[in-house]
């Protein structure tokens, strides 16, 4: 089988394997927030609302009816991309939710992506390219501490530091209240405001995203740092890298035109995964920043058990890692010519 062949072969695999996986993921998620305490109804109305009221809006939100009905019912509505209706934000779709939510969480990412890799990138450049030196172990503590600390306790120590003592970053929030956002283009405020032109704004929009941006990144810069120093390691040791040298090319040169960019293949697969995962997985983050993002959103719709909310985002979440992981191997297949499937 050729290679061309083979490729097309397996992305077919993955994408019909991608909806059983969503389906599974769904199926979970619908039966472990059934399987947990609480009730809906009761976070709507309170605990001590009159039963039959309770009764009522149980009944007209469907949650009188049988599990495996309402497991039925679910999964019919989302064969047609129905997510749903929230049942605490007064009969707001949850596509309504994501919309208005996502373009926060979006934008946190992809600053924080960005910090993440020109860090990681630099360390481990650096770290490699001075191996066994002062350099090498700095390079690799970085990597070890940034890769463990918690994010959520990062971001606290981080907000005490710079925000309460020093007073250089903003507390929480996305936009200070006494100004009025950039016209709602696409929802990031950073594109909005340079969109309109107003740079007062974009101004405000990236001075508000420092300090979360600068921690999720440094947490995140240290699985760039490990891969781009092991693998810059073993390219600069290999033979082109050699005859490379043997021809009086300037080591500068070699790690920049030839080593540092086989090196960064490998960053590749993990750029996208980290992307898609962060766009699911910034609940601390975002919940420790007070950002209005769509995770920070699902967080609180798993305190109220908001049932259609929290299945809706995390099919969300869950199709965006599958669309990216797909991407990214075609995009790994046409970029490194050595992978076959």
């Amino acid at each position: 089988m050729s290679r061309s062949k083979a490729l097309q072969y397996y992305i077919l695999i993955r994408l019909l394997l991608a909806p059983l996986m969503l389906s599974t993921i769904t199926t979970v998620v619908f039966l472990l927030l059934r399987a947990t305490p609480g009730d809906p109804v009761d976070a709507i109305l309170g605990p001590r609302a009159p039963a039959s009221a309770k009764e009522a809006l149980r009944s007209q939100l469907g949650l009188d009816s049988s599990l495996l009905q309402q497991y039925l019912d679910y999964m019919g509505n989302l064969l047609q991309f129905d997510l749903g209706t929230s049942l605490t934000s007064r009969g707001q779709s949850v596509w309504e939710i994501i919309l208005d939510y996502f373009p926060a969480t979006v934008e946190l990412a992809v600053f924080s992506l960005l910090v993440a890799l020109t860090i990681g990138v630099s360390v481990g450049a650096m770290s490699a390219s001075h191996p066994n030196t002062v350099w090498d172990t700095v390079g690799r503590l970085f990597g070890i501490i940034t890769y463990s600390v918690p994010a959520f306790w990062a971001g606290m120590v981080f907000q005490l530091i710079f925000a309460v003592q020093l007073g250089w970053f903003p507390l929480g929030t996305r936009f200070p209240v006494s100004m009025t956002p950039p016209p709602e283009f696409t929802g990031l405020y950073t594109f909005d405001s340079l969109l309109s032109g107003n740079g007062e704004q974009f101004l405000t929009a990236v001075y508000y995203l420092c300090l979360p941006c600068l921690t999720l990144g440094l947490l995140l810069s240290g699985i760039f740092e490990r891969i781009v120093r092991v693998n810059l390691r073993q390219t600069l040791q290999a033979d082109y890298v050699e005859a490379a040298r043997a021809r009086g090319i300037p080591e500068k040169r070699i790690l920049i035109a030839h080593a540092l960019k086989n090196a960064l293949i490998p960053v590749i697969t993990v750029l996208g995964l980290t992307l898609a995962a962060l766009l699911g997985g910034a609940i601390l983050t975002e919940v420790t920043f007070s950002w209005p993002g769509l995770a920070n959103r699902l967080y609180e719709a798993i305190t109220v058990r908001d049932y259609p909310t929290v299945q809706g985002i995390v099919v969300f979440f869950a199709a965006i890692v599958a669309i990216a992981s797909i991407g990214i191997d075609i995009l790994n297949a046409y970029v490194d010519p050595r992978i076959r499937y």
